[in-house]
């Protein structure tokens, strides 16, 4: 009983539409401040520092103080695999709502931040690529690199040394392609990697994701990727489904 009281407490909080946004800006990575994510959430700030403590009580974000800024972020990769699982379910097992689509949405389908892998277009290309080489294996039990994968990593410049306890390699379904990217530290490591060569920068507000001119060329001749007939355009968008 216990365990279903903590459930239905954990759902509660989640299901708060204000605490919802929060939730899923933190997904992309980075410790936003209290009023960041009241702006986003599009609450004043001492309602979302109401809903803020609620949160890290429940122990789904953390928070660091640096100087007289208190920065919040999700908690663990478990809380982040929690929250992209709901979204996976809402938009593949939930009967898809239709309203036009905007250009925002099409970056996020395109590339964005998984907690700290990338996901989208980009991030299920990289993963179809390394699976296609017989790099990586990824099945609905999990995933595994193989030594070739190992090799091809390090000389990419992926650090794969544990240096904790997380899943190492895993399958994450993607909620807009339906298949799967790759978590993990490998997901995570890869995704370093990318920001590093400069190949995907952030955009501001968003978890999306901006393909640079060196990440096509990047992802073409490292990873054989080629993205540029997928890569958002500023046409007006149709009515398509979207997840719910």
């Amino acid at each position: 009983m216990v365990a279903a009281a903590n459930m239905v407490e954990v759902a509660a909080l989640v299901g708060d539409t204000a605490r919802a946004t929060m939730l899923a800006a933190l997904m992309g990575g980075q410790a936003l401040t209290a009023s960041e994510l009241a702006y986003l959430a599009g609450v004043t700030r001492p309602t979302a520092s109401e809903h803020l403590v609620k949160l890290v009580t429940a122990r789904l974000i953390a928070v660091t103080r640096q100087g007289r800024f208190r920065y919040y972020r999700i908690a663990s990769p478990l809380v982040a695999r929690m929250l992209e699982s709901i979204v996976a379910v809402a938009a593949i097992e939930v009967p898809p709502r239709y309203q036009p689509r905007s250009i925002r949405e099409d970056s996020l389908r395109f590339a964005r931040t998984c907690y700290d892998h990338v996901a989208g277009q980009v991030g299920v290309a990289i993963a179809d690529a390394l699976v296609a080489r017989g790099h990586v294996v990824l099945t609905d039990e999990g995933g595994e690199v193989t030594d070739t994968g190992r090799a091809f990593l390090a000389e990419f410049g992926a650090d794969l040394n544990p240096r904790s306890k997380r899943m190492f390699c895993k399958p994450c379904l993607d909620w807009s392609e339906r298949r799967y990217h790759i978590a993990g530290l490998v997901g995570a490591e890869i995704c370093s990697r990318v920001f590093a060569l400069g190949w995907l920068k952030r955009e501001r507000d968003s978890r999306a994701l901006r393909l640079t001119t060196a990440g096509r060329s990047g992802l073409r001749d490292s990873f054989g990727v080629d993205l540029a007939d997928q890569e958002p355009c500023t046409a007006a968008p149709a009515k398509v489904p979207l997840r719910a």
